[in-house]
């Protein structure tokens, strides 16, 4: 089981508090973003599209991305190069991927 977690997200450190118990890999994000192909594939195993991954009231997507118009590939490459811009936390085992908001929501994994 993998964390994709931001230390400084309480929702973040609360789902890793619900699963410190499992074997568990974290993966900070936002210190070693994830490649255009990692990303795509978490996506897809997640089953939303790029721009529902998307932390839209961050300020850097307010100042700007917010308004254009974007490919799927855009939505990636933009949280990429910021990885804030991703929504947290997200856990991945190995057939399944969620955004666990709530961090509850890790429950239906473990």
């Amino acid at each position: 089981m993998k964390i994709y977690h931001n230390n400084r997200c309480s929702k973040s450190r609360q789902c890793l508090a619900l699963i410190s118990d499992s074997d568990v890999q974290i993966v900070d994000y936002i210190k070693q973003p994830l490649s255009f192909v990692e990303l795509k594939a978490l996506i897809t195993k997640i089953g939303i599209q790029p721009a529902e991954l998307i932390r839209t009231n961050e300020a850097i997507w307010k100042e700007n991305f917010k308004g254009k118009k974007m490919s799927d590939n855009d939505y990636i490459t933009a949280m990429i190069e910021n990885p804030k811009l991703m929504e947290r936390p997200i856990v991945e085992t190995k057939n399944k991927a969620i955004v666990c908001r709530p961090p509850e929501l890790v429950i239906k994994l473990i």
